[in-house]
């Protein structure tokens, strides 16, 4: 929560340089209905969607001391602001998955940032994610949401180039247009359909090596999304250059700036990361 409010003021910050006009960066109490039936019926969201999910990371050394990767998600969310108001109870059974892909690059033992990439976000029935349906059911049900992952962001990884233990993993994309969003499932405060909107979003993760990933995950996310060799021979196990990871976090949504503006809400996302890092290593 630190985090996010730290993020919210350094971005405030990098938007006041750019006038009153483009101040509004962040959205706060916007509006997301996951049955997509509309503003009335939906829940307010204070600052962020709770996801948490898994991913196989397949990693390349480009050079002693660099690397290229390709990562392959599969993401959950059920409730918003950590409020137990579960999307499952309140809107018929629905709750949202997400598919993500992505490539990058980083240094052995420093940090790294993406290179692009997309996230798909679905509302489907609760239950289906983590099972055999679809891709780990995480694209079953509706496609609301694409989102074109954004140069940047990123985290910290150790000499092998796995994140660090609980590392902090940020991601910047935009809503793909048009038709980025699915109408009835996102408003603004006030009530208007965003699916017609430029929005950005922004999400902060924990992540962890998992050390012995399921059979589940290894045959779904490794092997027939990923499409990796040992996965799909049935004899997978974390290596240096193939490895599976556990995340948890906040996804957020933010008004697009002017382009020559983007980079400065980066810049407010790697404030917010560096000073976070920085606060933990004081504990």
């Amino acid at each position: 929560m630190k985090l996010l409010k730290k993020l919210a003021s350094a971005a405030a910050v990098s938007f006041a340089m750019m006038g009153a006009a483009h101040a509004e960066a962040v959205l706060n109490n916007w509006i997301f209905n996951p049955a997509g039936t509309g503003a009335a019926a939906g829940q307010t969201v204070n600052e962020y969607l709770d996801i948490n999910g898994n991913a196989i990371i397949e990693l390349a050394a480009t050079s002693a001391s660099t690397f290229s990767f390709t990562e392959h998600g599969v993401f959950n969310s059920v409730q918003a602001d950590s409020n137990n108001a579960l999307f499952p109870l309140n809107y018929g059974g629905k709750n949202i998955t997400a598919l993500f892909n992505a490539t990058g690059s980083g240094t052995f033992g420093g940090g790294f940032s993406f290179t692009g990439g997309t996230i798909s976000i679905y509302s489907g029935t609760y239950g289906v994610y983590g099972t055999q349906a679809g891709i780990y059911g995480a694209d079953q049900g509706t496609l609301i949401a694409t989102f074109d992952i954004l140069a940047g962001g990123g985290g910290n990884v150790d000499a092998s180039g796995s994140p660090i233990n609980n590392g902090q993993v940020s991601v910047l994309a935009k809503a793909s247009a048009p038709g980025g969003l699915t109408s009835g499932y996102f408003f603004a405060a006030d009530g208007t359909d965003l699916s017609s909107t430029n929005l950005l979003s922004f999400a902060f993760t924990n992540a962890n090596t998992i050390a012995a990933p399921t059979s589940t995950l290894v045959s779904e996310v490794g092997c027939q999304y990923a499409a990796n060799a040992a996965a799909c021979n049935g004899n997978f196990a974390n290596t240096s250059t193939a490895f599976f990871v556990s995340n948890n976090g906040q996804f957020k949504l933010a008004e697009v700036p002017e382009p020559g503006s983007l980079a400065l809400f980066g810049i407010a996302m790697l404030g917010a990361g560096v000073v976070s890092r920085k606060r933990a290593s004081k504990v």
